[in-house]
C-alpha cells in the first residue's frame, strides 16, 4: 500500500481514506465518504490524471472491498497494466483480479497486454502476467495465451515455473482440449528439485488426469517412477527448515503425491503394483502423534483404498484407522469413522477387527462421533454377529442420552427386522426395545411387531404375559403401551390361565381383573392421546367377551366416553356399550381374534409404501431350505404372482393366486400411475365429460415414452435402484396388418416386446393378446415382470409368464398371454401402458412406454 502513497499529491490519500471511513459511526457516514471519494476519483479520471492513477485505483479496490460499485474505474486497471513501470503494473494487475472476472467483456482488451508481459524480459513481471490470467483467465484467454504459458514451464526460474504450472492447470480447466499441449511439460517438471514447483507440478498433472483419458495414460507410463522418487526422498530426507512442519519434511509434497498416486493406480493393476512398497513404506515411517502425520497417513489410507492393493497392504491401511479410532481427537476419530464406512465395501473382514473400538465410538460424547459410529455399526451387522452387537446397542440405549435415542432405537429396529432369523429372539429384542425407548419406535416397526404376533401362535402367550409385565413397570412408553394393550385384548385368556408355557418362563399371577385394571390405567393415562384410548376401548370389549365375570365392569368404563368431545371416541363408546348390553348372542363370534395376518403381504407392501432400502445388507435375500427366498423374523414369501404383488391387488385376507383374475382397470391405473382416478362426479350423476382423464394420462398425441422409477415401485430391502437411463420407442401398432403377424409394440437399446392378436368367435370386445419379450442386451435379465395398465373402459388379465428369465443376446424369449375386453368396442380405440422390470447382476432396471395406435377391431 505504500506505492499507492504518492508524496507530490495534494488529494486525500489512502491511508486518509480508510481512516475517515473507519470513523464514520453510521452506515449513512460511510456512503457519504465514499459517494464524495468516488467523484473524486470520477473527476479524476474524466480529467486523464496520470499521476494519482495507481493511487486512485488503490482506493476504488478497498471500496470494491466494502461492497461499493466501482465499475466506472475498470479502464483504469488497463492503462495502468499498459504503463511501463512494475509498480503501476502491480496495482493494475491487481485491480483486474479484484474488479473484474472471466464474465465481463472488458477483459478481452487486456488479452494483448497480458501477451507482451508474459514475453517479458523482467522475470517480476511475468510474474504479474501469470498470476493474473491463473485468476481470471476465460476459455478465450487460454486458447489465446497457452503457447506462452507453456513455453514458460520451460523457464530457469523456478517462482516462474510455478506459476507458470499454476496457470496451466487454470487453462486446462477452461479448456480440457489443450490438455495434450501440457503433458510433456508436466512430466520433465517433476525432475526439478524446487518444493514449490514440484507441488505445482503435481497439481498440474492430476487436473490432467481428470481432464482426458490420453492424459492419464502417458502420465502413467512416464510419472510414476518420478512420483516414487519423490515420495522416497522426501520421506528419507533429513532435517531440512525450510519445508520442515512437525518434524515431517514437506507434508502438502506428500498429500500432493499421494492423490496422485492414487489417480493414477485406480483400475490400472500394474501402477498398483508398482507403488504398492513405497505406499507400505510411508504408511510404517511416519509418525502418528502429530496432526502432519496423521494427514498423510490418512492419505495413504485414501490411496490404498482406492487401487488395486494387495490384501496385506488393505488390512495395514485398516489398522492405521483403528489406531486413529484410539486417538483423543474428535476430529481425527470422526476422519477415521468416515474412511471405515468406505473400507468396510473393500474388506469387511479387516474392519470387523476393531468392532470393538467402533462400539466404543458409539457411547462417545461427542453426537457427531456417536452417529457415525453408529451408521458403521449398523453396516458391520451380519448373521454371526447380529446377536452380541444388538446386545451392546440395546444395553447401551438404557444409558444413552435422550436425543440419541430416536436414532439408535431406529437402527436396533432395523437391525433386528432384518437379520433375525429366530422369533423368539426377534420378540425379546423388540419388547426390550419397547420398554427402554418406546417412545421412539416408529408405528410401522410395532405394526410389523402385532404382525408377527399373530402369526406365532406357539408365543402369542409367551408375548402377551412378556408385555404385561413390561406394561405395570413401563407404563409410559407409548408404543409399548399400544402393542400391549392390543396383545391383552387379543390374547387376554392366555395371560390369565397361563397358557403356552415356555421351558424358561415362570408362572404368574393374574386374575381376570387385573387384566381390565391394566387397560383402565392406561386410558385414563392416555386421555390425550386418541389413538391408544381407542385401542383401550377395543381391548375392553374383547376382554368382556374373554372374561364374562367382568362385562358389567367394563360396560360402566366403556359408557365412560360416550360424551366425549372426540367423535370417534363418542362413537366407539356407544357402539360398544351396545354390543355389551344388547348383542350378547352374536358378541362372542363378533369378537373372536382377529384373523391371522399374512405377513410376507404386509412386508411387501410396507417395503413398497416406504421405499425404504437399507446400503450395505446382504446382497441377495437369504434362502430357505426348499429354495424360496426369505423374508425377515423367518417368514418364507408365498410363490404369489409377481404383478399381483407388485400391484398390490390383492387384500389381506384374500390368497393370491398364480392367475390375476379379471380386475377393474382402474386399480391398475391407481397402482402403476400413482395417481387417483375415482369418479368425482355427484353420486347418481354420469361422469363429468368435459375432461377425458384417460387421455391426459396417456399423453395420446404427445411423447409417449417416459423413464424412471415410478412412485409405487417396489424395492425388496437391501437391494439400492438407480434410475435407468434408456430411450425406448414405442412403436405404432399400424391399422390393417394381419392379427396372425406378430406386430412390433416397444423396443429399446435392451428390449423388444411384439404382440400378436387373435379374436374370440362372436365375441369382437374381446380380443386375446399374445406378447413375446427378447432380451437384447448381452447379459441375461432375472426376475422379469411385466405389467400393463388400461382405460376405465377395458378390463384386462394376465396370465402368468412362460417364464421370469430372459437369455441374454435374443437367445430364447419369455411369452405371456393377455386377455382384453373393450366395453365401448367401435367407439373407443384399445390404449395401453405398459411397464417392464427385471434385474441385471443383481440390480434393479425398470422401462416403461405407451401403446396407443392398436390395429383397427380391438
Amino acid at each position: 500500500m505504500d506505492l499507492a502513497i504518492n508524496p507530490f499529491s495534494s488529494g486525500t490519500r489512502l491511508r486518509d481514506m480508510i481512516r475517515a471511513i473507519r470513523a464514520c459511526k453510521t452506515a449513512a457516514e460511510e456512503r457519504a465518504v465514499v459517494r464524495r471519494e468516488c467523484a473524486a476519483i470520477r473527476a479524476a479520471i474524466s480529467e486523464g490524471d496520470q499521476d494519482y492513477r495507481h493511487r486512485n485505483m488503490a482506493k476504488l479496490m478497498f471500496i470494491h472491498m466494502l461492497g461499493y460499485p466501482t465499475h466506472f474505474g475498470q479502464m483504469e486497471c488497463l492503462k495502468l497494466i499498459a504503463a511501463a513501470g512494475f509498480p503501476e503494473k502491480r496495482i493494475g494487475y491487481l485491480g483486474l483480479m479484484l474488479l473484474l472476472d472471466e464474465r465481463q467483456e472488458v477483459l478481452m482488451l487486456v488479452t494483448n497486454s497480458l501477451k507482451q508481459d508474459l514475453n517479458h524480459s523482467n522475470q517480476f513481471i511475468v510474474g504479474l502476467a501469470l498470476c493474473a490470467l491463473g485468476n481470471i483467465c476465460s476459455a478465450e484467454m487460454a486458447r489465446d495465451l497457452a503457447p506462452e504459458v507453456e513455453r514458460l514451464l520451460q523457464n530457469r526460474d523456478p517462482n516462474t515455473k510455478k506459476k507458470a504450472a499454476l496457470c496451466s492447470i487454470r487453462i486446462v480447466r477452461k479448456v480440457p482440449d489443450l490438455a495434450e499441449n501440457f503433458m510433456s511439460a508436466a512430466a520433465s517438471l517433476l525432475k526439478e528439485k524446487h518444493h514449490g514447483v514440484l507441488i505445482s507440478a503435481v497439481q498440474l498433472c492430476t487436473e490432467l488426469c481428470k481432464a482426458s483419458t490420453e492424459a492419464l495414460e502417458y502420465l502413467r507410463k512416464n510419472c510414476l517412477e518420478g512420483l516414487v522418487r519423490i515420495l522416497r526422498d522426501v520421506s528419507n530426507s533429513s532435517y531440512a527448515p525450510e519445508y520442515d512442519v512437525a518434524g515431517i519434511t514437506d507434508p502438502f509434497l506428500h498429500i500432493r503425491v499421494l492423490k496422485l498416486m492414487r489417480t493414477l493406480g485406480q483400475g490400472d493393476a500394474d501402477c498398483s503394483e508398482y507403488i504398492n512398497d513405497i505406499l507400505a513404506q510411508v504408511s510404517t515411517k511416519t509418525e502418528s502423534n502429530k496432526n502432519a502425520g496423521n494427514a498423510i497417513l490418512y492419505e495413504c489410507v485414501e490411496t490404498i483404498m482406492g487401487i488395486e492393493a494387495t490384501s496385506g497392504l488393505r488390512v495395514l491401511a485398516i489398522n492405521i484407522l483403528g489406531r486413529f479410532l484410539s486417538n483423543r481427537d474428535n476430529n481425527i476419530r470422526y476422519v477415521a469413522l468416515n474412511m471405515l464406512m468406505k473400507a468396510i465395501a473393500v474388506d469387511t473382514q479387516a474392519v470387523q477387527r476393531h468392532r470393538a473400538t467402533i462400539l466404543e465410538c458409539v457411547k462417545d460424547a461427542d453426537v457427531s462421533i456417536r452417529k457415525r459410529a453408529l451408521e458403521l455399526v449398523y453396516l458391520l451387522v451380519n448373521d454371526t454377529n447380529v446377536k452380541p452387537l444388538t446386545k451392546e446397542l440395546v444395553d447401551y440405549l438404557e444409558v444413552s442420552d435422550q436425543d440419541f435415542k430416536e436414532d439408535l432405537t431406529a437402527k436396533i429396529c432395523s437391525i433386528v427386522e432384518k437379520f433375525s432369523q429366530d422369533k423368539l429372539w426377534y420378540l425379546d429384542q423388540m419388547f426390550r426395545v419397547l420398554s427402554l425407548a418406546g417412545n421412539y419406535v416408529k408405528d410401522d416397526v410395532w405394526h410389523a411387531l402385532v404382525v408377527l404376533m399373530s402369526n406365532a401362535s406357539e408365543l402369542q402367550g409367551y408375548s402377551v404375559r412378556s408385555l404385561y409385565k413390561a406394561l405395570l413397570a413401563c407404563g409410559e412408553q407409548e408404543s409399548l403401551v399400544r402393542v400391549a394393550v392390543w396383545c391383552i385384548g387379543e390374547y387376554g385368556e392366555m395371560l390369565v390361565n397361563n397358557i403356552s408355557m415356555l421351558d424358561m418362563e415362570e408362572p404368574i399371577t393374574v386374575t381376570e381383573s387385573d387384566a381390565v385394571d391394566a387397560v383402565e390405567v392406561v386410558l385414563k393415562r392416555y386421555s390425550a392421546d386418541v389413538t391408544t384410548r381407542a385401542m383401550c376401548l377395543v381391548s375392553l370389549l374383547k376382554l368382556s367377551s374373554r372374561f364374562p365375570p367382568t362385562s358389567e365392569r367394563i360396560k360402566e368404563i366403556v359408557a365412560q366416553n360416550k360424551g366425549n368431545t372426540v367423535l370417534e371416541l363418542q362413537q366407539r363408546s356407544i357402539e360398544f356399550s351396545s354390543i355389551i348390553q344388547r348383542h350378547q348372542s352374536i358378541k362372542s363370534s363378533l369378537l373372536e381374534r382377529m384373523p391371522v395376518l399374512d405377513e410376507a403381504n404386509y412386508l411387501v407392501k410396507r417395503a413398497a409404501s416406504t421405499q425404504a432400502t437399507v446400503s450395505s445388507v446382504k446382497s441377495a435375500p437369504a434362502v430357505t431350505p426348499g429354495g424360496q427366498p426369505k423374508l425377515p423374523n423367518g417368514v418364507a414369501k408365498p410363490p404369489a404372482a409377481p404383478l399381483a404383488d407388485l400391484l398390490d391387488l390383492s387384500s389381506d385376507d384374500t390368497p393370491v393366486t398364480t392367475s390375476a383374475p379379471t380386475t377393474a382397470p382402474n386399480d391398475f391405473l391407481q397402482d402403476l400411475l400413482g395417481i387417483d382416478l375415482t369418479d368425482s362426479s355427484p353420486a347418481g350423476g354420469a361422469p363429468s365429460t368435459s375432461t377425458d382423464i384417460l387421455m391426459d394420462l396417456l399423453s395420446i398425441g404427445s411423447t409417449p415414452v417416459q423413464n424412471g422409477p415410478p412412485t409405487s415401485n417396489f424395492i425388496p430391502p437391501g437391494i439400492e435402484t438407480k434410475p435407468v437411463a434408456v430411450t425406448p420407442q414405442v412403436v405404432d401398432l399400424l391399422d390393417g396388418l394381419s392379427s396372425s403377424t406378430p406386430l412390433p409394440a416397444f423396443q429399446s437399446a435392451t428390449l423388444r416386446i411384439t404382440f400378436s392378436f387373435k379374436k374370440q368367435p362372436r365375441k369382437p370386445q374381446e380380443t386375446t393378446i399374445n406378447a413375446t419379450f427378447t432380451n437384447l442386451a448381452t447379459t441375461t435379465f432375472t426376475d422379469f415382470v411385466f405389467q400393463a395398465a388400461v382405460p376405465k373402459f377395458i378390463q384386462l388379465r394376465l396370465d402368468p409368464a412362460s417364464s421370469s428369465t430372459l437369455p441374454a443376446s435374443g437367445n430364447g424369449s419369455v411369452t405371456q398371454s393377455l386377455s382384453v375386453t373393450n366395453n365401448q368396442h367401435g367407439q373407443k380405440p384399445l390404449a395401453m401402458r405398459i411397464r417392464m422390470s427385471y434385474k441385471v447382476n443383481g440390480e434393479d432396471r425398470l422401462e416403461q412406454g405407451q401403446i396407443s395406435n392398436f390395429p383397427a377391431g380391438l
